[in-house]
């Protein structure tokens, strides 16, 4: 997708906040209101803009423990691979699953509201795996960064 400063800007401006009224939008962007609305359209049929969410506080609603796995499995033939990643997309506590290269396979960052919610997590996702040959977890003790902002060219 060719995207123009014009366009580089409304999704720097989103990216910050997407919660920005279109007039607004316009306003900082020297565009009218409509060519915003428009220009908006084409970023999202052209997949540049994937969705918009809100970022919710994990400690808020009572998931406060943040847990990074790395996963290695016992076969990589492609029809596992897929039915881990299946697995840890329908898993409600799993909040990013990426498929790496190097010693783990996947590497999971996991939400729960305490060590026994984890531990649980752990049977259904790891051990009932006939397929996972060895997980490691490390618990984050605090958050140092945490974002979803793509860097974007000048």
């Amino acid at each position: 997708m060719d995207l123009d400063p014009h366009d580089l800007t409304l999704l720097r401006l989103l990216q910050a906040d997407a919660d920005r009224r279109l007039d607004a939008l316009a306003a900082e962007t020297g565009l009218s209101p409509a060519t915003v609305q428009r220009r908006l359209r084409r970023l999202r049929d052209g997949g540049a803009i994937d969705r918009t969410v809100a970022l919710v506080d994990p400690a808020a609603v009572g998931a406060p423990t943040t847990f990074l796995v790395q996963v290695e499995l016992e076969r990589e033939q492609a029809d596992r691979i897929d039915a881990f990643a299946r697995a840890a997309r329908a898993e409600p506590m799993v909040q990013q699953c990426w498929y790496v290269t190097g010693e783990a396979d996947f590497v999971l960052v996991v939400l729960a509201p305490d060590m026994a919610a984890f531990e649980a997590f752990s049977r259904r996702m790891f051990f009932d795996d006939a397929n996972v040959r060895r997980f490691r977890t490390s618990v984050a003790m605090r958050a140092v960064k945490r974002g979803l902002v793509v860097p974007l060219p000048e």
